[in-house]
């Protein structure tokens, strides 16, 4: 009989997701001899090659490939079974797997952890930054036990909790002529000048849904990754984007740069928390929920100056 060690399945599902051994290594907490030990191992024991080597990188085999679901779900059951087994214990303690999507992350962190820090300091933050798709499959899979994200989450096995509204502004470069009068209504022609996030990003299915009126063939698409190279593009007047509330500071921190709003009705998105139907830890996502709600309460609260990058009248 092949028994494989639950470690041996964790290091496998690591470096599955990172296809690097270093950063496989970093993401479960050993060093890269131990896992590439491991994982030698285990292939030993199935008697196959899990992945392929070489200078150019990591491979997955297609033998991996169709194990990866079956040791998901065995893991995501021994998570389960950790989970029911810390009930006994009290709430808010131990690790908590909490996944964002990158238009949320940078902005609502550093209100969300020291609230968490100072309200629980038994509970160990772990923190996954991706776009909605990838986060919705690794709270299916188990491998987070919630996730930050906009509405909406069309998945029958996850339970989303709406949060907050967060409006939409457009960013563009300051002396820019065509916006000299806002508010700015979105089947205005100067918005086929917008730049758009990279395919999975929901910021851009969002940003294509505020400007339906706009030509979609003239909006361009420059393959970022992150808001924050799309606010660098526009501060260099290569064009507009759309941006959150949340990331208003940013906007008013680069002086090449303002954010005008747009007409009424204003657009926005609402921020939910996700986590699995059948989990194991609803009050404790919910707990979560109502302490990020309340972290972006005091967060805009305390931020008056947020607003001065937004110019509402000529």
């Amino acid at each position: 009989m092949i028994r494989l060690s639950v470690r041996q399945m964790e290091y496998f599902d690591a470096l599955a997701e990172t296809l690097h051994f270093g950063r496989a290594a970093e993401l479960v907490g050993v060093s890269q001899p131990a896992l590439s030990s491991q994982i030698a191992e285990m292939e030993e024991k199935l008697d196959c090659r899990l992945f392929e080597r070489s200078r150019s990188g990591i491979r997955i085999t297609e033998e991996a490939r169709q194990l990866r679901p079956r040791i998901e779900r065995i893991l995501a059951d021994i998570r389960d079974v950790e989970a029911i087994a810390r009930r006994g214990r009290r709430p808010m303690e131990g690790r908590f797997r909490l996944g964002m999507i990158p238009t949320v992350a940078p902005y609502l962190l550093p209100a969300v952890l020291p609230l968490a820090r100072r309200s629980f300091p038994d509970l160990q933050l772990e923190l996954r930054e991706a776009v909605t798709g990838t986060l919705v499959e690794e709270t299916l899979s188990g491998r987070l036990d919630a996730f930050v994200a906009a509405l909406p989450i069309e998945e029958p096995g996850l339970v989303a909790e709406p949060l907050f509204e967060d409006r939409f502004y457009l960013a563009v470069p300051r002396d820019d002529p065509e916006f000299l009068s806002p508010p700015v209504p979105p089947e205005s022609p100067s918005l086929e000048r917008l730049m758009l996030l990279e395919e999975g990003h929901c910021l851009r299915d969002q940003a294509l849904a505020v400007c339906r009126s706009v030509k979609p063939l003239a909006l361009s698409s420059y393959g970022a990754t992150s808001l924050t190279t799309l606010l660098q593009m526009v501060s260099h007047g290569l064009g507009l984007t759309l941006i959150p509330e949340m990331a208003l500071e940013s906007v008013a921190a680069m002086r090449e740069m303002k954010a005008v709003p747009f007409a009424e009705p204003q657009p926005s998105r609402r921020i939910c928390l996700v986590w699995r139907r059948n989990g194991p830890r609803p009050e404790e996502c919910r707990t979560i929920g109502r302490l990020i709600a309340d972290a972006r309460g005091l967060q805009a609260a305390s931020e008056p100056s947020s607003t001065e990058g937004v110019v509402t009248q000529a």
